[in-house]
């Protein structure tokens, strides 16, 4: 089976290779709960034992929930022709070149665990020694680094004698000395893997009056799952959204309390809607994971399983018992999985929910996830706004896949426009060769030589003398080191190895037809070209992706219009910490507090400015992604189709505006804007306000003057130049 990795998962396998070279001993690899962490590291073994003879890695896991044999059978499913193994496996053979091999480390570790006898033990090290005669090196993987890791563990470690350890968590420990790989919990959402927010105590009053505590929390999940359950059904999916309830160690009696909550609606262990998940007491927890299974509820204590992977649980009651429970983050990782790894662009099933009394908790729930943990209530569209429409586009064409054609052409391009290169291919090497291109037929390495006073000028190189190391191309010796350095320049830019390889041939290789062929090289000179110039050679592949190319436009079967009215309700957000809880009289929406989250600092300014300006009628916030809001079509460089979705429609005196706000202008003037596609999406925004007739352009904040500025006609990144606007003097 073949997977289709997200962005962030090729980044970040692209930045574990990048660590290998490092010289850092610890990797530590912090990636959400939901993020595809297994996946992730897979690939990354797959990538680097291509380039890298005599390599096994040992992939050490704690102890229950059998994560070893998890993580092997995922590897086995994704990776075609991988060597995986077991402990019982090392035992049997022992190790051997390319091996990956799952090992939980208690059967090691632990006192009185007769996974291995003396006999045993004394043999899995003769193992580990004659795998050292053979002249294998290991690489140690640490999963759910964060969990039991004592001295013991440690010692097995050592056994290994590695240069190397990646350990990865959602919630690791980070020393001084330790490369930090960090996937943003923001890509994962993006990516539509795990749930856009974490909805605390959704639509309670200010002041609750109840009996029973419990009972009410109870009642609260037990309505959203039915009103989730029913939003399923409409959009005909089986997926029953599972409650999970937490209940605190040593509260047998409050099991008690929940279990006859539940029978008196009919959710029972006998009728398999109710499952209980507790030390010594197992009830229907075979197959909770299915999206159709037909418990609705399971019971759980304060410790959820390690590994425990459920992604149609959507909603966390999270009960106590006369003390306040320390949060983990663990535990809210539970809910956060989408069912079918995508989202619905509904924001209802795209939420998980949280119902707690306990202060404590939620205090932790909010200091860890931030503003994807907010309060929440439901909005509703103001009247006069319900009539409003304008027309939406969407892809035809809804892929993640690459057009490596596309790549082709617009790396092609980027070379020549960048290198001022010709037709000429001997004009084209000397060229390239002053931009500093290695075209050398052997393997060239530098060192330095020198001495420095100061440790910190070892960075500095012009202090110290440059050595050229030269070495014969060897397609045998080197051919690892080829095909992995090829397949990291496709992770750059999203193209699997065999098409990047064809690429990198058309463009410099002699064996492949191409009317764009920057030069002309024999099989064993482009080995060594694309192993010198590693580097000049995923830049230019990575910044070719992002440039202005002429060519490249939408033609009509590529986007569907349709019309786009406001949704009549919406699941709004908000910081209830934030000084400013005053009423937007000029949203659209009924209610809409000034201090909605999440917000970037120039939507919150321009909101702020919006509120305070005569001119402004009204002002709709657009999502960010969803068949429900408001879209524009435009491509990448690789032809494929990108949903950019505009900030705000807003109308000044009676005329509509599309507004895209981005990062500002630092004090220097120099852009703080990160979005790469900035000029294409501004270039699609215009062509769309000409077709329709309307208003709009960019919106940023230059710090200079401190006011916002707009720019309407020509994308420019400069902004003292005349095509920004002071926004003040521009909507008057």
């Amino acid at each position: 089976m073949t997977i289709n990795l997200a962005n962030f998962q090729l980044n970040a396998i692209k930045s574990l290779l990048e660590s290998m070279d490092e010289p850092c001993r610890e990797i530590v690899l912090k990636s959400p709960t939901g993020s595809g962490k297994t996946i992730i590291l897979t690939h990354f073994m797959d990538e680097y034992i291509k380039g890298h003879a005599k390599t096994v890695f040992v992939w050490l896991t704690p102890g229950k929930g059998n994560l070893e044999e998890q993580s092997k059978a995922k590897m086995d499913k994704y990776i075609h022709n991988a060597q995986t193994k077991l402990l019982a496996d090392v035992m049997t053979s022992g190790f051997s070149e390319n091996d990956c091999c799952f090992i939980n480390w208690e059967k090691l570790t632990k006192k009185g665990n007769n996974a291995l006898k003396d006999s045993e033990r004394t043999n899995f090290l003769e193992w580990i020694d004659k795998a050292f005669n053979n002249g294998i090196i290991f690489k140690i993987i640490i999963d759910e680094s964060h969990q039991n890791f004592t001295e013991r563990s440690d010692a097995i470690i050592q056994l290994f004698k590695t240069d190397k350890i990646i350990r990865c968590s959602a919630t690791p420990i980070v020393t001084k000395t330790a490369k930090l790989i960090e996937v943003s919990e923001e890509d994962v959402i993006a990516e539509g893997l795990i749930k856009k927010l974490l909805v605390i105590n959704e639509n309670f009053p200010q002041v609750i009056e109840t009996e029973n505590q419990t009972h009410y929390l109870l009642e609260k999940a037990y309505a959203k799952q039915q009103e989730l359950r029913s939003l399923f059904l409409q959009r005909e999916l089986d997926i029953n959204p599972l409650i999970v309830v937490q209940l605190p160690n040593n509260s047998d009696a409050l099991c008690e309390t929940v279990e006859k909550w539940f029978e008196s609606k009919g959710v029972t262990t006998e009728a398999e809607t109710l499952a209980i998940w507790l030390s010594g007491r197992h009830e229907n927890v075979d197959g909770i994971s299915n999206n159709n299974a037909e418990s609705v509820a399971v019971i759980m204590k304060q410790a959820v399983a390690t590994g425990w992977d459920c992604p149609r649980a959507h909603i966390l009651v999270k009960l106590r018992e006369n003390m306040d429970e320390t949060f983990e983050v663990q535990t809210i990782g539970r809910i956060r999985r989408m069912p079918e790894a995508k989202h619905y662009e509904n924001d209802l099933l795209d939420s998980c929910y949280l119902y707690t009394f306990d202060g404590k908790f939620t205090q932790g729930v909010k200091a860890s996830l931030g503003k994807s943990a907010l309060e929440a209530k439901t909005l509703f569209l103001k009247n006069e706004y319900k009539t409003f429409t304008l027309t939406k586009q969407q892809r035809t064409m809804i892929t993640d896949l690459r057009d490596p054609r596309k790549a082709l052409t617009a790396i092609a391009q980027y070379i020549k426009k960048e290198f001022a290169l010709t037709g000429n291919k001997k004009e084209n090497k000397t060229r390239l060769e002053s931009k500093g291109f290695e075209f050398s037929e052997n393997i060239v390495r530098y060192t330095l030589s020198g001495s420095v006073v100061v440790f910190a000028e070892l960075s500095e190189k012009d202090k110290l003398n440059a050595i050229k190391i030269t070495e014969p191309i060897s397609t045998t010796t080197h051919g690892r080191e080829y095909h992995n350095r090829v397949g990291r320049i496709g992770l750059e830019i999203g193209i699997p190895y065999n098409y990047m390889n064809t690429i990198i041939g058309k463009l410099f290789g002699e064996k492949f037809n191409y009317r764009e062929k920057v030069v002309a090289l024999a099989p064993r000179e482009l080995y060594a070209f694309v192993i010198n110039n590693f580097d000049y050679l995923r830049r230019i592949c990575r910044e070719a992706m992002a440039v202005q190319l002429s060519q490249l436009s939408l033609t009509l079967d590529m986007v569907s219009e349709k019309s786009f009215t406001i949704p009549q309700s919406t699941l709004f957000t908000y910081d209830l910490q934030s000084k400013v809880q005053t009423i937007s009289e000029k949203n659209v929406y009924g209610e809409y507090l000034m201090s909605a989250e999440p917000r970037s600092s120039s939507e919150k300014k321009f909101e702020k400015f919006c509120e305070s300006c005569s001119a402004v009628d009204w002002i709709y916030k657009n999502g960010d992604k969803g068949d429900e809001y408001f879209s524009i079509v435009y491509l990448d460089n690789a032809n494929r189709q990108k949903l950019f979705y505009p900030d705000y429609i807003v109308s000044v005196k009676s005329e509509v505006w599309i507004i895209e706000t981005k990062g500002g202008f630092d004090k220097t003037g120099a852009s703080e804007d990160i979005d790469i596609f900035s000029p294409k999406k501004f270039d699609v925004l215009k062509a769309y306000l000409t077709k329709y007739g309307l208003k709009g352009g960019f919106v940023r904040f230059d710090k200079q003057s401190e006011e916002l500025c707009i720019c309407t006609d020509n994308y420019n990144e400069d902004i003292h130049s005349d095509d920004w606007k002071i926004l003040s003097e521009v909507f008057k």
